[in-house]
């Protein structure tokens, strides 16, 4: 799954469970979750956590193609951060990592100064810094706290060795993109690995892409050839509630245009201007997005705050969801709070009951 998204984006907001899992979820059925942590991170794991469009989890394999982004760093020589002793920190926490091992910032000494969230220690900018331009790698997580390793160490030797251009990263990350697209925009696919928009379009053939006409869509496309396969095949989907964090829904543009569903994370909208709710995960019914879901638990209840019906008939296929989302976390009830619209809520507790 991992290879054939290209990457799993990482978040720290855990509401039915956290954004990687849920991905892994809507892509291989209701595994437990600690199997999909163990595939993710556990010591026989192949990947490492590195920056795409943004923090995700990658597969080891790409580590070359991340190659010029780690230059960009070193070029750029600093985060926005200040670090005021940057020899010393970077040095130290070298040093500790070649002598102790993989540790987590805490365990280096600490990850912030005691102030708000953002207030990194030295040593937090530090190990952050090293990882930006590639002497650190992140090839685990501990309680969901970076454990930080020497790159010399943890990624393998044949990996190491690659050293590719700027314009041969580009190309296999606009590959990548475009086999998990399947169909993009220049703009889809510059944004999904976090690519200069400029440096798309150059590479396109070489990336092995095709240009099509999409209707409906205003901008030029690019397909990879093995999604073209599969137009006019009959696919049976599931209902299920997504991440909003998930690779189908991220990129809201691409979603809305897609979809015709606009959707926007409220997690940081004050409570009372929030529409949806505070982590409103889109319902996917087979290929059309029919509500929006905002959950959370009571013990064993998942509770469904806020339900929001996009569609005639939308009420069926997320009682279906809601259904499977709770035998998944290990729910045994669901308790709906808030329906819109509100003359649906009897129907959907009519359906979730039956």
């Amino acid at each position: 799954m991992l290879r054939q998204l290209g990457g799993v984006q990482l978040d720290t907001i855990s509401v039915l469970a956290r954004s990687h899992e849920l991905v892994a979820y809507a892509r291989s059925g209701a595994i437990g979750r600690d199997r999909i942590e163990k595939c993710y991170w556990g010591a026989k794991s192949e990947t490492f956590e590195y920056w795409s469009h943004a923090a995700c989890l990658l597969p080891l394999e790409a580590w070359p193609n991340y190659a010029f982004k780690r230059r960009a760093a070193l070029a750029k020589g600093r985060r926005w951060h200040y670090l005021e002793n940057e020899a010393k920190s970077c040095g130290e926490v070298v040093d500790r990592l070649r002598s102790e091992g993989p540790l987590t910032a805490n365990e280096l000494g600490g990850a912030k100064k005691g102030g708000p969230w953002w207030d990194w220690s030295e040593i937090k900018i530090a190990a952050e810094w090293l990882l930006d331009i590639g002497e650190l790698v992140c090839r685990e997580r501990r309680g969901f706290a970076r454990v930080y390793d020497l790159a010399e160490r943890a990624i393998p030797v044949e990996l190491a060795a690659v050293d590719l251009s700027d314009e041969e990263c580009v190309t296999n990350l606009v590959r990548s993109a475009g086999q998990a697209l399947g169909v993009a925009t220049v703009a889809d696919l510059a944004v999904y690995h976090g690519v200069p928009a400029k440096q798309v379009l150059p590479v396109i053939e070489a990336a092995g892409l095709v240009p099509i006409d999409v209707e409906g869509w205003t901008k030029a496309a690019f397909a990879s050839p093995d999604a073209l396969e599969v137009l006019g095949r009959r696919l049976v989907g599931r209902n299920l509630m997504l991440s909003p964090f998930d690779s189908l829904t991220w990129d809201r543009p691409r979603t809305e245009r897609l979809f015709g569903f606009r959707h926007r994370l409220e997690a940081y909208t004050p409570k009372h201007k929030r529409l949806f709710g505070y982590f409103a995960m889109p319902v996917l019914a087979g290929t059309k997005m029919v509500g929006l879901v905002d959950p959370g638990r009571d013990g064993r209840t998942l509770v469904a705050k806020q339900v929001t019906l996009l569609a005639p008939g939308a009420a069926r296929p997320v009682a279906h969801a809601l259904w499977e989302a709770a035998a998944w976390v290990g729910s045994d009830d669901i308790v709906v709070q808030r329906v819109e619209p509100p003359e649906e809520k009897a129907t959907l507790e009519k359906l979730l009951a039956s």
